[in-house]
Parts: C-alpha cells; structure tokens; sequence
C-alpha cells in the first residue's frame, strides 16, 4: 500500500514539474463600456485553449470580473488562447490571442446590441419600389407582351 502511495506521489510530482517548465503568464482583463469606458462588472471572461489548426481545445476557465471590470488570472501557458467575453444587456465579444510573454492586458469594450432588420418595420430612408413594377425574378405575363403579328 505505502508503494501505490509512493507511486502515485510520485507521478504527481513528475506532472507538477513538467507544467512548471512550460512558460506561463499572467493574463488581465479590463472588462468596460464602447461608449463611456465605465467598467463592467460580473462580466463572464472564458479561456479557451486553441490548437495549432485553430479549433478550440475541451476545457478552458471562466472568470467573473470584479466592480472595477477587472479579472485576473496566472498561470496561461503561451500559446493561442480563444477569449470570450459575455455580460447582461451587451453584444458577446470573441477573439484568438496569442500569449507569448509573461504578463499581458486585455482591455475588452463591449457594445449594446444592435437592432435587428425587419421587413414588417417602416423603412422609409430605403430605396422605394414603384408599385407599377414588377419583380425581376418573375416572368412577364401574356398580358404585357407585345403581339407578334
């Protein structure tokens, strides 16, 4: 029993080590309004780890931003890094990074959502169909061809 013990320390050791010796940063997040740059807080910033193809590995860590806008975390391995940032009543922000020193800022400005186009809104600033027209992807009615003769 005290050899399973030994063994299986030892392999946690060995794991420790090894991420030890993978660089590591520090990452910060400034989470804050487009349009007044006030903070945002309770934002959901999520890591997400990116292969060298580009496709999100499994995993990943979500932090939650304090009263200030601001989350923190250390111990990122270098390399391509997905951040997603969502907060309530704002558009979700998305973007790759790469990490590739020891301490890096994210300042992330987050927008309002922007309204959606209807057809049932009145779009009175639009190019106007005259109502004499016809669609161009219909075909012409006998009606309105000219008779051969």
């Amino acid at each position: 029993m005290k050899r399973l013990f030994f063994g299986f320390a030892l392999v946690i050791a060995l794991c420790s080590g090894l991420q030890a010796a993978e660089p590591q940063a520090l990452l910060k997040f400034v989470v804050v309004k487009d349009y007044n740059g006030k903070p945002i807080r309770n934002a959901g910033v999520v890591m997400h780890p990116v292969n060298e193809k580009g496709k999100q590995e499994r995993g990943g860590l979500e932090l939650k931003t304090d009263a200030e806008g601001k989350a923190s975390f250390d111990g990122v391995p270098y390399g391509k890094l997905r951040v997603q940032v969502l907060a309530q009543g704002f558009q979700t922000f998305g973007e790759d990074y790469d990490v590739e020193q020891p301490e890096m800022e994210i300042v992330v400005k987050l927008k309002r959502p922007q309204g959606q186009y209807s057809i049932y809104d009145d779009h009175a600033g639009d190019k106007k169909k005259d109502d004499k027209s016809q669609p161009q992807n219909e075909p012409k009615k006998d009606s309105d061809q000219k008779p051969q003769g």
